[in-house]
């Protein structure tokens, strides 16, 4: 029975206010791991701007920044409703959860989809991922910025399928926070890459 009450302490010890579990802490370790991976691509991107004549080169086609800004307020919009998503199951809100992440997965597609018809207005124009300096680093920054959206969405619908048959509740949640993390991680990543690629050219 002791050992029973030791467990019971120690479970509920891992859900208190203020504390992380350690699968969130894995998370946490994970996307500082990122932050490092997407910092070295960065950094190869303005030793690469710096060591240029002429930034973007002569003949590259032009990025449209409306388009790319369209892009950037879908993405935070879906930051945003994912949010609301954490917040609804902390108050055991199942359904507003559900309700949240089909909104937060539509949005990321949405996303995905306008990336790849931007790739394929710049390829109709000649710019490809071997077609100069300035094609790829944009390729390479914004396709592995997409992959990671992309398998951010994918952690989504499996949070969702898990979260229609009620599996998380206000107490147990922590699989609906790690995607929140991750999710606003990607889109903090994109702002970056906006601001870099198309404001700052």
């Amino acid at each position: 029975m002791a050992v029973a009450d030791a467990a019971v302490r120690e479970h509920d010890a891992g859900h208190r206010p203020g504390g992380i579990s350690s699968s969130l802490l894995g998370m946490v370790l994970f996307i500082a791991s990122e932050v490092m991976f997407f910092g070295g691509l960065f950094g190869a991107y303005f030793t690469i701007r710096s060591a240029a004549t002429q930034w973007p080169p002569p003949e590259t086609p032009h990025l449209e920044t409306w388009y790319a800004a369209i892009l950037t307020a879908t993405l935070v919009t879906s930051s945003v409703t994912m949010q609301f998503g954490v917040w609804a199951i902390r108050k055991n809100d199942q359904r507003r959860l559900v309700l949240w992440l089909v909104v937060t997965l539509v949005l990321g597609v949405a996303f995905l989809a306008g990336q790849a018809n931007e790739y394929r207005q710049l390829i109709d124009e000649g710019m490809t991922l071997s077609s100069g300096v300035f094609g790829s680093t944009f390729f390479t920054l914004t396709g592995f910025h997409g992959a990671h959206v992309a398998g951010g969405a994918a952690f989504i619908l499996i949070v969702l399928l898990r979260a229609r048959s009620g599996q998380f509740t206000a107490r147990h949640h922590d699989t609906v926070e790690m995607a929140s993390y991750y999710w606003h991680f990607v889109d903090v990543v994109w702002i970056g890459l906006f601001s870099t690629i198309y404001l700052l050219r």
